[in-house]
């Protein structure tokens, strides 16, 4: 599919992105986490659920997880989604189970708003390249292809609550991935 037919698709109308049994969105913000080693980038939706955007960028370290949950609480948000990275084969691998941990401590301190855990397959590739063709250097591009990654993940989601009648991926809860 052409760079501008899938633009186009996320400006449809609300009739037209209704899934074959007429399902609807739950009605809320939603923010989405691309949580990388250096930086987490974040999405937000409209209230509508139509729409992901890109938000900010979230230095990873300390602080981190105080600004995710300033955003979320900030934004009134219904649900965060959280970006689950799984190989080709759909195997977990360490990535993974960092950001299962992080969605469970993000989880404990959001309660009772859920976390939920999404696959994030090429979200960040198809960043760099949306961004590259948009005509970013390879430079202009690290401080937003993290949020722009978060938004494709959060408009996955909505795509795939739309089309299911249900919410994308599973929730995360405090502990999660953490072996004991």
């Amino acid at each position: 599919m052409a760079y501008r037919e899938t633009v186009l698709q996320l400006y449809r109308g609300a009739d037209e992105i209704r899934g074959q049994r007429g399902s609807r969105l739950r009605v809320g913000v939603r923010l989405a986490v691309d949580v990388g080693s250096a930086r987490i980038g974040v999405a937000t939706s409209d209230p509508g659920g139509l729409l992901a955007s890109p938000l900010t960028t979230v230095p990873r370290g300390q602080g981190d997880l105080d600004s995710l949950v300033g955003l979320a609480i900030g934004h009134e948000v219904i649900e965060v989604i959280v970006g689950l990275p799984t190989g080709l084969s759909g195997r977990e691998g360490a990535a993974a189970a960092g950001a299962r941990q992080f969605a469970g401590t993000l989880a404990a301190r959001l309660a009772p708003i859920p976390v939920r855990l999404v696959d994030e397959r090429f979200t960040t590739v198809i960043a760099h390249d949306a961004l590259r063709r948009g005509g970013r250097d390879s430079r202009d591009r690290r401080s937003v292809v993290d949020q722009t990654a978060a938004a494709l993940l959060l408009q996955g989601a909505l795509d795939r609550e739309r089309l299911t009648g249900r919410p994308a991926g599973e929730i995360a809860g405090p502990g999660c991935g953490v072996s004991g």
